[in-house]
């Protein structure tokens, strides 16, 4: 039959897989560095994936193709999620079929598994401080133990977040700008933990995120945001679309801003 169909022109594809991650029906998959349209009777001609790339690589075309088929299309969906669901107590893989496997939406700590990051061994100046006062002999000193990741979900990049999956009801939202982590030397445990974390840079990306972050405030059930931004003037545009998306929700959700200055300092 003569369809609308995607059309992906892969000399302007950079292999991101934002389309991949936006084809709900798993139509696209990220194959030797390029997006392809791996199955027409998946794709919908709806066109989720077409705002999603940065390169403008995807357009309309109509040509023969097979009609679009609901079921296989479910049945692809319910055979990934069971090649994708994880074990108990591991977290659980929420999966767009198809599409670039690091895109894959996860949740990496589910709710109720948040617990303390790590411990920390005593020094040596500490434990030979308590083995004389006590008449033992010193102990050698422990290697120390590495602070664990305080990330939750996959992937955090806003342009390839989902606008709506389990991980984001009732969670609290940190929209940080991706320089933060690299000038905060405590981001995960004091802005990461128990949150759900979305990164950008808007002069990198040089996209408004304002409209996605509105629908992921409007269907989920946020409990508040915390707005992470560098002193830089650049970091203004992350903060002016969190802000627009809190305003668009048409919710009343608890927020606040924290700027972290280029040293490596709370500014306010």
């Amino acid at each position: 039959m003569i369809r609308q169909i995607i059309q992906i022109d892969e000399e302007k594809c950079n292999g991101c897989g934002a389309c991949a991650a936006a084809c709900h029906e798993g139509a696209i998959a990220i194959i030797d560095g390029k997006a392809k349209l791996i199955r027409d009777d998946y794709c919908d001609g709806m066109g989720d994936c077409l705002p999603e790339c940065p390169m403008g690589a995807i357009t309309f075309e109509e040509r023969e193709a097979a009609a679009y088929d609901e079921k296989a299309v479910a049945e692809s969906k319910h055979n990934a999620a069971g090649r994708n669901t994880a074990e108990p107590g591991v977290g659980h893989d929420h999966v767009h079929g198809g599409g670039c496997p690091g895109a894959r939406v996860r949740d990496l700590k589910p709710a109720g598994q948040d617990g303390p990051t790590a411990w920390a061994p005593l020094m040596p100046g500490e434990q030979r401080h308590q083995a004389e006062g006590s008449g033992r002999q010193p102990v050698h000193p422990l290697p120390p133990v590495p602070p664990a990741s305080e990330l939750r979900n996959w992937p955090p990049q806003i342009r390839l977040a989902p606008l709506k999956t389990p991980y984001f009801d009732g969670a609290k939202l940190l929209i940080a700008a991706d320089c933060t982590a690299y000038s905060y030397a405590a981001f995960h445990q004091e802005f990461m933990r128990g949150k759900v974390t979305l990164i950008g840079c808007p002069k990198l990306d040089a996209v408004d995120y304002s409209e996605k972050l509105t629908e992921i405030i409007r269907q989920n059930d946020i409990r508040n945001v915390t707005i992470l931004r560098m002193e830089v003037p650049c970091c203004g545009g992350l903060e002016m679309a969190a802000k627009r998306a809190l305003q668009a929700s048409g919710k009343f959700i608890p927020w606040q801003v924290v700027t972290v200055s280029i040293d490596g300092r709370i500014l306010e």
